[in-house]
């Protein structure tokens, strides 16, 4: 008996059993306890809840070819774009993982390859990841068994994730992620947050579970807070000046780029495809003047996303979401005023924390000339809604 299981309480120790017992027949050599404790864990050591995940996961792998991913190679756009690297190792000798998030444009990408593509090139890194973690787990012991990662939020702009495709495939990433690699985290540093992270950060983390919220740690732009807290976990040796560690480029760049691929803009001679002006997808309406239009929705669930996506043609158009409360007080949780929605997409989330009805207005009682055509794309999405399939669509 290994010590990870000799550490365990009774009652642990007979779920770990129950569930070697119950998916024998689907393990592999390398799926040792820490393999299936990391399951366990992850169901709060519900044998059968493990069992239905981890079989539910090797159906998942299957359907996406994951054990032959190696030979896939990535459009060079996902290459040359997508914003993260393998710099070192931590103390314990578990790999180090940084992601210059500002500098993912999931809008280009998207105009370039499928969102099947960018799922697949996540999984591929992934499994790269894991297979290193194994290899770093026999030299140094289970603690370099997981993954060390540092998200730096520099520059962070929410609104380009507030395009619904885009969006859409960060939701599908996370949950891919909790749903296949449980427990695989050791701590995720999220540096040079600004005061929009925290928005974003309510919403995604509704896909997320207790172990990996638990595992995060949040710093503003403050280098003299999050610097100590990062070198504490990892050797100098091991990751870039630009984080406070030594490493940095032949020519001196702090950011390592030789080995952090930094993401940013993708040229828009690569683009592909055409969202931007399709109103596929979109109802369009006309508000008459000196009118207004209000789309109620009531969700069953709380937590509930309720997103929206319009534009006007020509003229602008006042817009908000209301909140009526089941006692009839009524809250404005995006205040009406007018939007340039003729110039620029308008785009937003809010997560339904209250019951309620909530009502999205389009408003053009202001003006007493003009109707106003609209084309707009508003839903209410429960947080696990359906958008693992999406992952197959090929938009």
């Amino acid at each position: 008996m290994n010590n990870v299981v000799k550490s365990l309480a009774d009652d642990e120790r007979f779920a770990l059993m129950k569930f070697r017992r119950s998916v024998q027949d689907v393990l592999q050599p390398y799926h040792d306890d820490h393999f299936l404790l990391r399951w366990l864990r992850a169901r709060k050591w519900d044998p059968v809840g493990a069992e239905k995940m981890l079989r539910d996961s090797l159906e998942w792998r299957r359907k996406w070819e994951v054990d032959s991913l190696d030979d896939w190679d990535e459009p060079q756009v996902l290459k040359d774009h997508l914003p993260y690297g393998h710099s070192g190792f931590d103390k314990d000798g578990a790999p180090v993982v940084v992601i210059p998030f500002s500098g993912l444009d999931m809008y280009g990408i998207l105009h370039v390859v499928s969102r099947r593509d960018v799922i697949r090139a996540t999984i591929k890194a992934l499994e790269r990841f894991m297979r290193l973690c194994r290899e770093q787990a026999e030299k140094h012991g289970p603690t370099a068994n997981q993954v060390t990662v540092i998200f730096d939020m520099q520059d962070f702009n929410l609104r380009p994730l507030m395009w619904r495709p885009a969006g859409e495939t960060i939701i599908t990433l996370i949950q891919m992620y909790e749903a296949n690699y449980p427990e695989i985290l050791k701590i995720c540093f999220i540096i040079n947050a600004p005061k929009i992270f925290a928005l974003g950060f309510s919403i995604v983390k509704k896909f997320m579970n207790e172990y990996t919220i638990s595992k995060i740690q949040i710093h503003k732009a403050d280098p003299d807070r999050w610097r100590p807290a990062v070198l504490k976990i990892i050797p100098k040796d091991q990751i870039p000046a630009h984080f406070g560690g030594t490493l940095t480029d032949p020519d001196g760049n702090p950011r390592f780029r030789s080995k952090i691929c930094q993401g940013g803009k993708v040229p828009k001679e690569m683009y592909k495809k055409n969202f931007d002006q399709s109103n596929e997808d979109f109802t369009t309406v006309i508000v008459k003047k000196g009118d207004k239009m209000k789309i109620d929705f009531v969700p069953e669930k709380l937590g509930s996303i309720l997103s929206w996506e319009f534009r006007s043609e020509n003229h602008d158009i006042r817009f908000g979401v209301l909140r009526r409360g089941t006692g009839g007080e009524k809250v404005e949780l995006i205040p009406v005023r007018r939007v340039a929605a003729h110039q620029l997409d308008e785009v937003g989330v809010l997560t339904c924390e209250e019951p309620g009805t909530y009502s999205v207005v389009f408003d053009n009682s202001y003006s007493l000339l003009r109707n106003k055509k609209i084309h707009y794309n508003v839903r209410l999405a429960e947080p696990t809604e359906g958008l693992q399939e999406l992952a197959f669509q090929d938009i």
